[in-house]
């Protein structure tokens, strides 16, 4: 892919994330003006660590979602705490196996394998993704919490880091795997079948595989975003993952990632997850109740999805005939 290429797509992204931009420059400068100590350069490190899991939680959530067919994937955020819950209470609390080498592949995996599992399930035996990660959501928080009744463990200094200094690692690591991706025939035939799976079809793309292995790509960027969480929160918490669920999906739309799928990408929801980490903590300086916080979201949500709709339908009106 030519330097010309990359740009032209940047470009595409960056429109189709044109709410999410504008709203990023206005929270970023409103939450200097609050708080500029927090967003000191010195600080950065730990910033980073706890927006982490939300970003790694969007970027997990988006490649089914490209590759169409109503592709949500609600299962994230059980995801993320089941793989800190087997890192924390089983490898390193019970075995003692807290070795990097030995945990990092052991997150990878098990993600891996869980977004197998919800492909079979979506692409394959063609239950609608929502229904069939809704119930991976369900199987994996109960699994949790038979893990770990209540918050336990300590996590090794290397994890720790992930909070700190190393905080950037994890979300990057996503974005690297990703840039190779897109450098893949892949990533075409995946854009194609989230905008026109019969065409896909058509043309000869095997279109189950491809959604089977966008699901996979979920699980693998999930079980990176786990170690986040895990760095974050410094234990295993069956109560936490649950929580980033609809957060990841808000942040993906927020960022210009048609719901309906082969339009957007990772860079757009990385807009929408650090929008939605500069709400929360704007609004936390002034110590607004949860309840507060649900409602901008919804309607940063809202707003986000019809500013996507009116510029597809006013910017490109050939696409809608």
């Amino acid at each position: 892919m030519s330097p010309a290429s990359i740009a032209s797509r940047v470009q595409q992204m960056l429109s189709r994330a044109g709410f999410g931009l504008v709203l990023l420059v206005v929270l970023l400068a409103l939450n200097v003006w609050l708080n500029p100590a927090r967003f000191a350069p010195g600080a950065w490190g730990t910033l980073i660590g706890l927006a982490a899991p939300l970003l790694g939680a969007a970027l997990a959530s988006t490649p089914p979602i490209l590759g169409g067919r109503g592709g949500i994937d609600v299962s994230i955020g059980p995801l993320m705490g089941f793989i800190n819950a087997v890192v924390v209470a089983v490898l390193i609390g019970q075995f003692g196996l807290s070795e990097p080498w030995v945990v990092i592949p052991a997150a990878l995996v098990m993600g891996a394998g869980i977004g197998l599992c919800n492909g079979l399930l979506a692409a394959y035996v063609r239950i609608q993704p929502i229904v069939a990660t809704l119930g991976t959501y369900l199987v994996l928080t109960g699994l949790t919490i038979t893990i770990v009744p209540a918050p336990i463990g300590t996590i090794p200094e290397w994890l720790r880091a992930f909070n700190q200094g190393l905080s950037f690692l994890p979300p990057v690591a996503i974005l690297l795997i990703w840039w190779g991706v897109r450098r893949l025939p892949y990533y075409d035939q995946l854009m194609a079948t989230g905008s026109d799976d019969r065409a896909a079809y058509t043309a000869g793309l095997n279109v189950p595989f491809i959604r089977l292995l966008s699901y996979v790509l979920t699980g693998l960027f999930g079980g990176i975003a786990a170690l986040s969480l895990g760095a974050l929160i410094g234990s295993a918490d069956p109560n936490v993952g649950p929580s980033y669920t609809l957060l990841a999906i808000s942040a993906a739309a927020l960022g210009g990632v048609s719901l309906a799928g082969g339009r957007g990408g990772l860079l757009g929801a990385a807009i929408g997850a650090i929008d939605i980490f500069l709400l929360q903590s704007a609004l936390t300086f002034f110590n607004v109740s949860t309840f507060v916080l649900q409602v901008a979201y919804g309607a940063v949500l809202v707003l986000a999805v019809s500013s996507t709709a009116l510029q597809e339908r006013f910017l490109a009106p050939e696409a809608n005939r």
